[in-house]
């Protein structure tokens, strides 16, 4: 072989080189979504294509693959075995995978979604409290044990009955998805007497005059708290940097359409999910003061330092930036 075909082979090698290097960053991007207008920020950027569009920007061409989960174990599960890259779901799958995951992983929260109030409904005529639950009641929620309302309902059970007793409801609950408890608790024919959901199905389920809603987080937490968040893993957020920065970019994008046109984020939502709510139902809950669409978590510690004294996280963070992936337009340094 001539000296001219090694030099020619050292040049293809090069621009071959170059082009895998270009290429580093995944081309197809698994984002997870659950049920609920909580998800909106995720729903709009489904629908508006912001983070293939912010891609673009920075020279990536991708696809997004969305897969929808009824709790946040099967999501924890996926990303786990690398078969998703941003999971979102509640406050406790996320702090439940970052404590498990420290020594290898390493999953950390990538920005929050919102802070909503979520709220446990009753259609159990002498439940007044958590207290009046009894064992013929069952408690219908997304993940026994690990989800955000799981832990809600523990930490209100300690508040209620004592130290040592978080866990005193915990043998009435029942792994659900929101829609499947809605619509099991309002028929009068299933053994779901509560739902511990979130919006809009706790919204609806408070127009069947026999609900009531018998606990709200905010009350549990001392005021608003993260609900949803988006989290990754570090092997994927550092073989990806140009996406991850693009998802928050798109994820800004969403909450921007939500802030200036929350009509048309209803009207691209109820069209989406195909929701049985009218757009002034969606509407309402979209503006709602007390559901705030922001990417700076709160209270997330309060939430750690209860699973941390109840032994289902052992690892310990002192500021709400251990939770979270330095991601540049991220706000989540912040946790008030």
């Amino acid at each position: 072989m001539g000296k001219g075909w090694v030099r020619l082979l050292g040049t293809a090698a090069l621009v071959l080189a170059g082009t895998v290097a270009a290429r580093a960053e995944v081309e197809t991007v698994r984002l997870a979504k659950q049920f609920g207008i909580s998800y909106l920020p995720l729903t709009l950027m489904e629908e508006e294509q912001f983070l293939e569009k912010q891609a673009r920007q920075r020279g990536l061409a991708v696809k997004t693959e969305w897969l929808r989960f009824t709790g946040g174990s099967g999501m924890n599960e996926a990303l786990l075995s690398g078969n998703l890259d941003f999971a979102a779901g509640g406050v406790g799958p996320m702090l439940t995978i970052w404590g498990r995951t420290r020594g290898n992983l390493m999953v950390k929260g990538v920005a929050a979604l919102n802070a909503m109030p979520l709220w446990l409904v009753t259609v159990n005529p002498d439940v007044k409290s958590i207290k009046d639950f009894t064992g013929k009641d069952k408690i219908a929620l997304p993940t026994v044990k690990s989800s955000i309302q799981a832990i809600t309902l523990q930490m209100a059970a300690e508040q209620a009955f004592g130290k040592g007793e978080q866990g005193k409801l915990d043998p009435l609950t029942v792994s659900m998805g929101h829609p499947d408890a809605q619509t099991a608790m309002l028929s009068g024919r299933s053994e779901i007497t509560a739902h511990f959901g979130s919006p809009p199905f706790q919204e609806l389920e408070l127009k069947d005059p026999r609900a009531r809603k018998v606990l709200d987080s905010y009350d549990v937490l001392g005021g608003p708290h993260t609900f949803n968040l988006v989290w990754a893993s570090s092997r994927f957020v550092n073989a990806n940097p140009k996406i991850v920065a693009a998802f928050v970019a798109a994820l800004e994008d969403s909450l921007a359409l939500i802030r200036t046109d929350p009509a048309r984020a209803a009207t691209l939502w109820i069209k989406a999910e195909n929701a049985k709510l009218s757009q002034e139902e969606a509407e309402e809950i979209i503006r709602s003061p007390q559901n705030e669409w922001t990417t700076a978590p709160k209270r997330m510690l309060a939430y750690l330092e209860y699973m941390n004294r109840a032994g289902l996280v052992t690892a310990k963070a002192s500021d709400p930036s251990e939770l979270f992936f330095a991601v540049p337009g991220a706000t989540a340094g912040k946790d008030k």
